[in-house]
């Protein structure tokens, strides 16, 4: 089997010298490639200049800021490339035949296409890469040599078990796979666009459509890619068997957060937009990832939390069924002040407040007689959790502040009395040693 197959990579071999000998290395094949270079260089030189002209006119446009250098370069190079080769081309014919300049020119023609087609891809090194292995495979087959590289890659074959698979069912399973993930990625993209503009269907829910599908699209074109490469989908059963293997000995946390995952969505307990608390840390919930939730807190930082500990770890959400909060503002007056009119100032407070609602209204009890003054406490509610609950709560304070001062509404101060007793008849300690040592002095 090497034998056979070195003898066939030798025989493309020697035909591919034959045809550069013939077509190549003759005087005449000779000018006909100097050209093509010549042109190749002026067109590269005259769109610089060109390019030049165009920035200086039109830089400011959006387009050409959006285009130029990803789509207007690559294109003008090989537009002016194909113009000067068809001008020498239409010059040299009639005393020659041209047998490189039209390859040169099917060439560039694929060229120019597949980057205009390729150009529609945002990702600039993936269209690079596209379009690279694109024009490979248009120039082999322009040059004829896509034929034989084709048999001599499907004779090469890679024993897996039972299977027998050809280097070239190799390669067309990674680019199927390739071109089918890239259509996988751009059809979830667009479902979950769609999916997210149901305003009707409630977040969870919404995720969850987007995961499945996201999943359904990758998973599908994974089987179509096995199948593209020759190999029996009947071998998943082993792949599926080594699988789960792995999950039990190294993949328990991975597919533990992913399960977590999918069973927050289900029973849609979190959500985003949600305002939760946990382990010490309190924010919006921004994404419901495959394996982690995405938590912002107030200041800006975002929380990584794995979906496992969401499940396990007591979780305080400020808006699962709604987004109505109480916060409580303790408070303490002294004992000579008016207790009622301090009551109604607190309410007065927070109803100064913007964010706290006016129904239900804020209220004062008072809680208990404490050692230094007389306990409040202010109830209040809000309904918009994810803009703070701290800061509501010192702004009506602040108001509190200056509404006691302003009605001689005392805060009270920690007061102690300490009494000293001892017994008339029984001196002080100490006091009869420093009796005697002053005898001895006199």
């Amino acid at each position: 089997m090497e034998q056979e197959l070195l003898a066939k990579i030798s025989a493309v071999v020697m035909e591919g010298w034959a045809w550069a000998r013939e077509n190549v290395l003759e005087p005449v094949r000779l000018l006909e490639l100097a050209i093509i270079i010549v042109a190749f260089l002026l067109s590269k030189f005259v769109c610089a200049k060109l390019r030049k002209g165009i920035i200086k006119a039109f830089g400011e446009h959006p387009f050409v800021q959006k285009w130029e250098s990803r789509f207007l370069g690559p294109i003008l190079v090989a537009a002016v490339a194909l113009m000067l080769m068809w001008t020498a081309i239409l010059v040299l014919q009639p005393f020659m035949r041209t047998y490189l300049l039209s390859i040169a020119t099917s060439l560039f023609t694929a060229w120019l296409v597949i980057r205009l087609a390729v150009s529609m891809i945002a990702n600039r090194e993936l269209a690079r890469l596209v379009a690279w292995v694109a024009w490979t495979v248009a120039a082999l087959n322009i040059v004829g040599l896509l034929d034989p590289i084709e048999e001599v890659l499907g004779n090469a074959r890679l024993p897996l078990g039972e299977a027998n698979i050809s280097v070239l069912g190799v390669i067309q399973g990674i680019f199927t796979f390739a071109l089918l993930l890239w259509a996988a990625a751009a059809l979830s993209s667009l479902l979950e666009k769609r999916i997210s503009s149901l305003a009707s269907v409630p977040p969870s829910a919404r995720e969850l459509m987007n995961k499945s599908g996201k999943i359904l699209l990758i998973s599908l074109a994974f089987i179509v890619a096995l199948n593209a490469t020759g190999i029996d989908l009947t071998a998943l059963a082993v792949f599926g068997g080594a699988l789960g293997v792995g999950i039990g000995f190294g993949l328990q946390k991975v597919v533990g957060n992913f399960i977590s995952g999918i069973i927050l969505l289900v029973d849609r307990s979190i959500k985003p937009g949600d305002v939760i608390e946990t382990a010490g840390t309190y924010g919006t919930i921004n994404k419901l990832a495959a394996r982690y939730t995405s938590v912002i807190t107030r200041d800006g930082t975002e929380y990584l939390i794995p979906n496992e500990d969401m499940i396990t770890q007591p979780v305080v959400n400020w808006s699962h069924s709604h987004r109505l909060v109480r916060r409580r503002i303790p408070v303490q007056v002294s004992y000579s002040s008016d207790l009622r009119k301090a009551m109604q100032l607190m309410v007065d407070a927070a109803m100064e407040v913007d964010r706290v609602l006016k129904a239900p209204e804020p209220r004062t009890l008072i809680k208990g007689f404490g050692a230094d003054g007389v306990d409040l406490e202010l109830r209040m509610w809000i309904e918009d959790p994810q803009n703070g609950v701290s800061n509501v709560a010192s702004e009506v304070m602040l108001v509190i502040w200056d509404k006691f001062h302003a009605e001689n509404i005392e805060f009270p101060f920690p007061q102690r009395v300490v009494h000293i007793t001892h017994d008339m008849d029984t001196p002080p300690p100490g006091a009869r040693d420093a009796a005697a040592a002053a005898g001895g002095a006199d």
